[in-house]
């Protein structure tokens, strides 16, 4: 029991002793202000009102009642019958100090220990990551930090997208180099961004060039030894891209934490099959849905969830089934918790409806979406570049450790340059993620880079 429950037990009984009600709460809080003490009790004003009797008199008569209690240094009736209630300095240097020696910091560890999913970050690995991904990084493994203290068995999930169509752009312009003699991957991707935007402008202008990219999904998806050895090698070396990001963040999502769409890939068949035994597939102008009563659209028709579209091919609730499906099923998740922005609530509260009726998720596995707001620029818009363009994550980190360097340099000139960069680090990385999870979870905030790095205020 955490100290707010108890102080809330210790006023209750005391009222309880005074109205010879059992019934009655003592509504303890944290105080709003620090003049009124640490916590504030509120019931007696309902118990008056039961009672039909003077509010502040009735307190009076609970503050009396109150056992003698070595963490209270003072009980205080204000206003009209608010208790105010101020700890013991003593007792709680004493207890802090006490949790100090503790490596749990006196947190119990959970009981039973549960095994839990955590998708988050899943960046697409057709670009660079930039700072669309940075709430789902940093709230995801903040998330996963706390559970594992709390000694639950937590398994990371980055359900990486390195699967669709316009890998077959990717692929067709690394052949396209290739053909000219410039066969070292890694220097091909050096920039992610670059080379996607020279592979789509080709893909736009050049009818050649987007045949052969078209062909090589149906290729790569067909299992053509080529196309997945070019696909791995583009995979191997934008994951590469990935984990710098990640270590500079102090992430601890590594390669083997990926499970990326293509993962999936050769179970896809199976949950058609699986919906179609159930009876829940429908065809709907040649292609396979999922029709559900909850979910309809403006003229109150059941809405369709495309499975599998016309030709054949399969969308991302095809794979987000499969993937409850293997959670569940393979690993025995006990919840599967998803750190994906509000934008897919909808996407996703079908999903988690489907893997129910279809049996991939039992009811004591709880399927959770833990959205978040967006990062906004200074006019309220999605946050970008001066020319409209992007933002890198990388470019971000950059500038966010620049700016915390020239900060240092003018008020610490003496210091080594080593020390000014080492902390310029700490201090600009440290500064992007507080500023992050400072926010409420999920409400839009406006990025400022002046605000994180302020020595003002709650920064």
């Amino acid at each position: 029991m955490n100290l707010r429950s108890e102080l809330e037990h210790r006023l209750a009984d005391a009222l309880r002793t005074v109205t010879g009600d059992a019934s009655l709460p003592a509504m303890v809080a944290p105080a709003g202000r620090a003049e009124f003490g640490d916590y504030q009790a509120n019931g007696v004003m309902a118990a008056a009102r039961q009672a039909r009797t003077n509010p502040r008199q009735l307190a009076e008569r609970v503050v009396a009642a109150v056992e003698p209690d070595e963490r209270i240094a003072k009980l205080e009736v204000a206003g009209p019958g608010f208790i105010n209630i101020t700890l013991d300095p003593a007792w709680m240097g004493a207890a802090l100090s006490a949790r100090l020696m503790d490596e749990r910091l006196g947190v119990a560890a959970a009981d039973p220990a549960r095994t839990v999913v955590v998708d988050y970050s899943h960046p697409n690995l057709a670009k660079e990551m930039h700072v669309g991904h940075l709430r789902s990084t940093i709230i995801g493994d903040a998330i996963v930090r706390v559970l594992e203290f709390l000694g639950h068995h937590v398994i990371r999930h980055n359900h990486m997208g390195d699967w669709g169509t316009q890998f077959g752009e990717i692929l067709a312009y690394m052949d396209l180099l290739a053909e000219r003699g410039e066969t070292d991957v890694s220097m091909q991707l050096a920039d992610l961004e670059v080379f996607y935007v020279a592979a789509k402008q080709l893909f736009d202008t050049d009818p050649d060039f987007a045949e052969t990219a078209r062909r090589n999904v149906v290729r790569l998806q067909g299992g053509d030894p080529h196309c997945l050895q070019v696909w791995r090698q583009f995979v191997a070396e934008s994951v590469r891209h990935c984990q710098r990001v990640y270590n500079e963040l102090n992430i601890s999502l590594t390669p083997d934490d990926i499970m990326p769409e293509s993962a999936y890939n050769d179970d896809l068949p199976r949950v058609v099959k699986d919906l179609q035994e159930k009876g829940l597939l429908e065809e709907s102008r040649g292609a396979l849905c999922v029709f559900l009563d909850e979910f309809r659209d403006k003229e109150g028709n059941p809405q369709g969830i495309i499975i599998q579209k016309t030709g054949g091919g399969y969308l991302y609730a095809t794979t987000d089934l499969a993937a409850v499906r293997y959670r569940c099923g393979t690993l025995h998740a006990d919840r599967i918790l998803y750190i994906v922005d509000a934008r897919q609530t909808l996407h996703l509260r079908q999903v988690f409806a489907i893997s129910r009726l279809a049996g991939y998720a039992p009811p004591e596995c709880s399927l959770e979406h833990h959205p978040f707001g967006t990062m906004q620029g200074a006019d309220g818009r999605p946050f970008k570049t001066r020319t409209g363009g992007t933002v890198k994550l990388t470019d971000l980190l950059h500038e966010a450790e620049q700016r915390a360097f020239d900060l240092v340099t003018a008020k610490n000139p003496g210091l080594p340059e080593p020390q000014r960069r080492q902390i310029a680090r700490v201090v600009g990385i440290g500064a992007v993620k507080y500023a992050d999870l400072a926010q409420n979870r999920t409400s839009d905030y406006i990025f400022s880079f002046d605000r994180m790095l302020s020595l003002e205020g709650n920064t």
